[in-house]
Formats: structure tokens, C-alpha cells, sequence
């Protein structure tokens, strides 16, 4: 993989993946202002999380027509994010940050009336991964070489992005298709660099932690062996399982976990990266063939904590809210109020659906 990296217009790094030497020395020519981002991380003392508040980024880029697309290459008369007029896989600083290490630093140190609620500046990366430059394609359609290149790229900037001071998890993601709040069509992903732990890393973490001081096992290796042996295996290989979690809150939900335990994508061999290619190709063109029109999705890598590797198992979740033909699966009162999930589907049932697929 040959890395270059160049500034577009207004500072921001982009950066160019190549698998073979290719010149990259087109030049940003637009007049764009320089990015101001004043995000702010505000504490919630009663449910001890932080909340990102960015209110810059309502003026971001909403569904543009097909032809206006700021993700596509640059072409004469119309240029875009990318001034290159053809790319590989391409990674840049998002124009309009959630998280950003140019962030106002001046910042209160408390929400107004409240000393409880602590405010920090919006440190941390926030980028935009371009999986191709052909914007009809979809990821389960970039064929296995492209998709190892992402595999690659994930890993290599979660190795940096974990490098940054301040930093405390990497976060490589995916949202595809409209229900879902995707606003570019193009095929994209993005990577946050948080200076906290998720939530949902914190809550995992802790029941490892309890489980290991109740029994004195590895929590993961249990529920790794035991789905990896059980009804609700969508797909494996020598290196990778692929199944409907027991408790799946989705309607259509698979959990890929590699065999053996690694914290991150950077500690994936390049046998295993090759063997997660092969089952998560598989996978998504069973997301897409399982109804009439493909399955809206959330592809999620949980990689472990900069401080807290020893006890993470890598995996990714990939999950839709399609419930049946023509009908999504909405947060209710029960989820988006309280947290509890009440699924519309049995995960077994799902599984058996989703092997029944014919991919080929």
C-alpha cells in the first residue's frame, strides 16, 4: 500500500491509497475558507457520558443531486473534495468536524448554571474514507482486492489516529443507504478519533472486567466459542465467524469476530485481513439480495480502547433496521427513551434466512 498525503484548499489533509506508485499532484484550486470548528464535549453527570455538541455542522452538505456530488473525483469546471481526476481509496479531514485537533481551545469550563455539567474542546480527528471513485458502486461490490485495500487503510489510520495525544479510542465505520441518515450517496465511510471512551466500549468493558472477577475467564472467548459452534453462524472460515448474536437488537443483525483474540484492525495478519474480506463480502451481498431492494446498514468496527487493549476482542457489527419488505424498523419509546430494545425478529429465524440466500 502506497500512502501520499497533500492539503486541499483550505488546510485540511487528504490523504491517497494506492496499491501501485501512481502521482497524485493534481491541486486544489477552489477558494474555500478556512474550517472553524468550535465543537465542545459536555459531561452528563448522571449517566456519566459525554455528549459532543457540534453546531457547526448544520450547514454541511445535504443529499446533492448525483451530478453535484463533492465526493467524487474533480473534473474540468467542476471540482470537488478530491482533486484528483481518478482514486483508489482516498482519506481526508471531514470538512465539517464533529471532532477536530484545530478546535477552539477556549472553552468554559462548565455548561451555563450548571458546575456538574464539564466542558472540554472538541479534541480528536474526524475523517472521511472514500472506498472508490466510481459513485454507483457499493462496498458489496468493490470485489475482494478493493476491499482488502480498505481493510488496510482502516488499519493503518487506526494505528495513527491512536498515536495522537489525547486520544482514547478509534472508531472506523459505515452508514449506507438513506434510511439510515446517509446524506452523500457516494460510497464512504468514516473514522473517528473520540478523547473518551464510547459508551457502548465502557459497558462491554465492564461486564469483561466483572465476568473475569466472578469466574475468572475471558468473557469474549466464551461467547466467541460458543456462537461459533451454535445455530446462528451466517457464514465462517479458518479465521473468521460471522453470526446473528443471541440477544441481537436489529432485525437483521451478524457479528464478525475474528478467532483469535487481537485488540484492533493494525494486529490483523494479512491472512486474517484476506480471511475477513472473503466473509464479509459474503455477507453483505446476503444483506442485499434477502428482500427486494438492498438492506440499508451500519458497519461498525469496536476496537479496543487506546488504554485498554489487553482485554479487547475486535469485532465488527453489522446491523439493519429493515424489518420486512417496505417496512424499517423505528426507535420506539422503549429504545430511544430508556435504552431497552424490543426486536421485531427471532435471531435464529434471521440466520436461517440470511444462509438461505443465494449469493452466487
Amino acid at each position: 500500500m502506497i500512502r501520499t498525503s497533500r492539503r486541499l484548499a483550505d488546510g485540511r489533509e487528504i490523504l491517497y491509497f494506492d496499491r501501485e506508485p501512481t502521482s497524485r499532484d493534481a491541486v486544489d484550486l477552489r477558494d474555500l475558507p478556512a474550517v472553524a470548528t468550535r465543537s465542545q464535549l459536555r459531561y452528563d453527570a448522571l449517566s456519566g457520558e459525554w455528549v459532543v455538541v457540534a453546531s457547526h455542522r448544520q450547514t454541511r452538505t445535504f443529499l446533492p443531486p448525483a451530478d453535484e456530488c463533492p465526493l467524487d473525483p474533480s473534473r474540468p469546471g467542476r471540482p470537488t473534495e478530491v482533486p484528483e481526476s481518478d482514486y483508489q481509496v482516498v482519506v481526508f479531514e471531514n470538512r465539517f468536524p464533529s471532532l477536530s485537533t484545530g478546535v477552539d481551545r477556549d472553552v468554559p469550563t462548565e455548561a451555563p448554571g450548571n458546575p456538574l455539567a464539564e466542558l472540554r474542546p472538541g479534541f480528536g480527528r474526524a475523517e472521511v474514507v472514500l472506498f472508490t471513485s466510481d459513485h454507483d458502486r457499493v462496498f458489496a461490490d468493490l470485489g475482494a482486492d478493493r476491499a482488502r485495500l480498505v481493510v488496510d487503510v482502516w488499519a493503518e489510520r487506526t494505528a495513527e489516529l491512536s498515536a495522537l495525544d489525547g486520544v482514547e479510542q478509534v472508531f472506523c465505520f459505515e452508514n449506507h443507504g438513506e434510511e439510515i441518515g446517509v446524506t452523500l450517496s457516494h460510497p464512504h465511510g468514516q473514522i473517528y478519533a473520540y478523547p473518551f471512551v464510547t459508551p457502548r466500549v465502557e459497558k462491554v468493558l465492564g461486564s469483561v472486567q466483572r465476568h473475569r472477577a466472578a469466574t475468572g475467564g475471558d468473557l469474549f472467548a466464551e461467547v466467541v466459542a460458543a456462537e461459533a459452534a451454535g445455530p446462528r453462524v451466517v457464514v465462517a472460515n479458518e479465521h473468521w465467524t460471522a453470526f446473528v448474536p443471541a440477544a441481537a437488537r436489529w432485525p437483521y443483525e451478524v457479528q464478525f469476530f475474528p478467532l483469535r483474540k487481537v485488540p484492533d484492525l493494525p494486529a490483523l495478519g494479512d491472512a486474517e485481513r484476506d480471511a475477513f474480506v472473503e466473509v464479509y463480502l459474503d455477507v453483505l451481498a446476503r444483506f442485499a439480495r434477502r428482500f427486494d431492494t438492498p438492506m440499508p446498514y451500519i458497519a461498525s468496527w469496536n476496537q479496543a480502547p487506546v488504554r485498554h487493549r489487553d482485554d479487547w476482542w475486535l469485532h465488527l457489527q453489522l446491523f439493519s433496521l429493515r424489518r420486512a419488505p417496505g417496512k424499517l424498523k423505528y426507535l420506539a419509546g422503549s429504545e430511544s427513551g430508556m435504552g431497552a430494545f424490543i426486536t421485531d425478529t427471532n435471531p435464529e429465524d434471521v440466520a436461517e434466512q440470511l444462509r438461505a440466500v443465494v449469493v452466487q
